[in-house]
């Protein structure tokens, strides 16, 4: 008998630490654990040896399945006026974004579980062609409700698509190196998410909005041929877990209750009506038996012991508080300028081009830095001040200044904005065991998306409030400038909402320990190339 940490394997060899005698040779050429009730054996300590040019074609490989990802979460947002005229029900249009935002979330702390049960390849697969599923529904979809139903599959293959592919990223690469990778990460995103509105604005535009949904089929099929020879050497490590289902569907049921809420009110009922009240009641409900509940569990959706961690109970905060921003900017600020600059939907996607060229700049920087200073923590604290102090710019000087000093502004917000989630992520990683790697990657992931979905209903009430929601997807295109001042005012409130929930992120940032960044990677062996 071998004992496991006497173990190093070869990339080309797939096989765990475990006695010969519990284990079993399949018919597909892989040796795996037995189980009774179908559970993995737990493995630790293993080790892989790789060189850098194969942990660089694995960080590569997995990297360009964000492409998919991204793209998808810019690529609506230009066409959401288009898509409200033609299929109606423009009340209900936010829950094109919500229901995306609601699912990723929900599921992905699921998935960075099943990631470490059944391996990071099968279930980065499993995610692809999920979210190639919703895309098909998305594509077809006659009415609204249906497409709200298809943009809520392709949320489930996001949600597990963003949590594999950082947590195999982790497991070849060690957090001091890890910052260097970024720089292929940025420069994907940044193509995907500077794709994604200009591809969506001239499809929805010029051919049919249906198209910006089709498009995700090749892509997708590029993304799977690519991802799976990368992985193709690479050694899944498997751990047993248990996965809170019920959690998730507390966390999935809580969060439609709240949104239902803040769509409905102001609307369809008055915000003192017995039904919001009812709705928001029972959505805090939920949300504390969901608390209560996660205490019970062997392996809660959200475990106390990774939430113990006060890097990671930070970190997750300040990314929950910033995503409000990234809602404001990436969704509401084409919406901005079709209304008050009247823009067309393809222009209005072309001005997100500075946006995401600024987070992406400010990402890549940011885990450069990492590199070379002990306090890495510094370069975020900086870019959250500035995106800060930009949004409120934005709020003066909405519908008042020209289009280059907004585009300017906005630029200047996400280079801030984009400096934060390589210190959140790598700090996590970092702070983190081996054995809650995956888990602790989803964990700070889920808070984004939560970010996300409440971010993005506080911002749709404000608009609700001011009267412009009911201006997004109407037929008439034409506006006089009394209207457009109108809009332009209640946009302000938005940009200054924003900017609130940055300074609370920033806050909690702030209270985040550096700690010293860990130079090996537990669970491999660097060799010479």
């Amino acid at each position: 008998m071998i004992a496991p940490e006497h173990c190093s394997f070869s990339p080309t060899i797939r096989q765990s630490c475990i006695p010969i005698s519990d284990m079993e040779y399949d018919s597909r050429s892989r040796i795996s654990p037995k189980s009774t009730l179908k559970r993995t054996k737990i493995v630790l300590n293993q080790t892989v040896s790789l060189t850098a040019h194969e942990r660089a074609h694995i960080v590569i490989g997995v990297s360009v399945v964000t492409f998919l990802a991204a793209l998808d979460q810019t690529i609506v947002s230009p066409a959401m006026p288009i898509i409200g005229a033609a299929l109606g029900d423009g009340l209900w249009l936010s829950w094109v974004i919500s229901a995306y935002l609601l699912t990723s979330t929900a599921v992905t702390p699921l998935f960075g579980k099943l990631a470490d049960l059944k391996g990071r390849r099968p279930v980065l697969h499993w995610c692809i062609a999920i979210f190639l599923t919703g895309s098909t529904v998305c594509a077809l979809a006659p009415t609204m409700a249906v497409l709200i139903g298809g943009r809520a599959i392709q949320g489930i293959g996001d949600g597990g698509l963003t949590a594999v592919v950082q947590t195999v990223i982790a497991d070849v690469i060690s957090p001091k190196e890890r910052g260097r990778y970024y720089a292929y990460i940025s420069t994907l995103w940044a193509v995907s998410s500077v794709a994604g509105p200009i591809v969506g604005g001239v499809l929805a535009e010029h051919v049919h909005w249906s198209m910006i949904f089709w498009i995700n089929l090749p892509i997708g099929a590029v993304c799977y041929a690519i991802s799976s020879r990368a992985l193709a050497n690479f050694l899944d490590v498997r751990r047993s877990h248990n996965l809170d289902i019920l959690g998730a569907l507390m966390v999935i049921v809580a969060t439609a209750t709240l949104l239902l809420a803040l769509t409905w009110a102001g609307t369809i009922y008055p915000w003192c009506s017995p039904m919001i009240g009812g709705l928001i009641c029972a959505s805090l409900l939920l949300f504390g038996l969901f608390a209560w509940y996660q205490l019970k569990p062997k392996e809660p959706l959200l475990p106390t012991r990774v939430l113990a961690n006060p890097i990671v109970a930070y970190a997750s905060a300040a990314a929950f508080f910033s995503m409000t921003c990234f809602i404001c900017l990436s969704v509401y600020f084409p919406i901005y300028l079709q209304l008050v600059e009247e823009f067309g939907t393809a222009a209005s996607g072309f001005a997100l081009v500075a946006l995401i060229c600024g987070a992406s700049l400010g990402s890549n920087i940011s885990g450069q830095y990492m590199r070379r200073s002990d306090h890495y923590k510094k370069i975020s604290v900086f870019g959250m001040c500035i995106t800060t102090a930009a949004l409120v710019l934005l709020g003066l000087v909405a519908g008042k200044a020209p289009f280059a000093v907004v585009e300017g502004t906005v630029a200047v917000a996400g280079f801030g904005f984009g400096t934060l989630f390589p210190i959140a992520l790598i700090s996590v990683q970092n702070a983190s065991e081996q054995r809650d790697l995956g888990t602790a990657t989803a964990m700070l992931v889920f808070s984004r998306s939560l970010g996300s979905v409440i971010g993005f209903a506080a911002l749709s009430t404000i608009l609700g409030a001011t009267g412009i929601s009911s201006r997004i997807g109407s037929k008439s295109s034409v506006l006089d400038l009394s209207a457009r001042t109108e809009i332009a005012d209640g946009f302000s409130w938005v940009f200054y909402a924003a900017a609130s929930s940055q300074v609370l992120s920033l806050l909690l940032l702030m209270r985040l320990e550096e700690k010293p960044l860990r130079r090996y990677n537990p669970s491999v062996q660097v060799k010479e190339d």
